[in-house]
């Protein structure tokens, strides 16, 4: 997948003209409001779940943070097993792997997290971060979520279809698809060598459906399926 990759450099003016035209016309949406953290009733020992990453940890596209992956997350961990969960979302609007590595990470309490989904990677695709810095950024993530919890699960949901996305116009979508299929691979290279666990990528059946208004982020029933998809690699052991 590296020539192909490598070819859509040779599209940027192609994915600059039609991103910028995107920009102009998606509407900025905000994170969700309501809790970042929360605790569900249950039996002992209790589960605690830190979901990190992107838009996509901060529910963004959906009005209320209950909703969004996290909290929905949470809630089928509970139905699933019967004991107590206490989630937490660290979510940050259009951050990339680094950004997560160097300014979220080593300002995160020790919580003593049993289990931690990573959903990053999307917007690395989109800023066309090659795929050798990826892998040193995500690579570095990893390792430093192994040093700070080094006994929790950690889970990596990598980058969705960008061709499935409603925003995306189907030549920009095609390059950063390219893209995203490259990124995933070293994603699930480095999970594989570093403790982690690359999660299937998620399959997109009804876009309409799954995405929010924008047509880039999840909708709650978008959020929903997202959460049933990871749920059992999540638990598993």
């Amino acid at each position: 997948m590296r020539f192909p990759a490598f070819l859509t450099w040779l599209a940027f003016p192609v994915y600059v003209w039609q991103g910028l035209g995107v920009r102009r016309r998606t509407t900025r949406m905000l994170p969700a409001q309501g809790p970042v953290m929360h605790d569900l009733a249950g039996e002992a020992p209790d589960i605690s779940l830190l979901v990190l990453g992107d838009s996509s940890a901060a529910s963004v596209g959906i009005g209320n943070s209950e909703d969004g992956l996290a909290a929905q997350l949470a809630a089928l961990i509970s139905q699933h097993t019967g004991r107590a969960v206490r989630w937490r979302a660290a979510g940050f609007n259009s951050a990339t792997s680094g950004q997560i590595r160097d300014h979220v990470l080593p300002n995160l309490s020790a919580d003593p997290w049993t289990h931690i989904v990573l959903a990053i990677g999307t917007n690395d695709t989109k800023n066309f971060h090659s795929v050798p810095r990826f892998k040193k950024e995500f690579g570095g993530l990893l390792y430093g979520l192994r040093a700070k919890w080094p006994e929790a699960r950690v889970v990596w949901s990598p980058v969705l279809e960008f061709t499935r996305a409603p925003a995306m116009p189907p030549l920009l979508g095609k390059i950063l698809e390219i893209r995203a299929t490259a990124m995933n691979r070293m994603g699930e290279r480095l999970c594989l060598e570093r403790g982690a666990v690359p999660a299937p990528r998620l399959p997109i059946t009804n876009p309409e459906q799954g995405f929010a208004s924008d047509g880039f982020h999840a909708s709650e029933a978008g959020y929903r399926a997202w959460a049933e998809h990871l749920v059992g690699l999540v638990l598993a052991r």
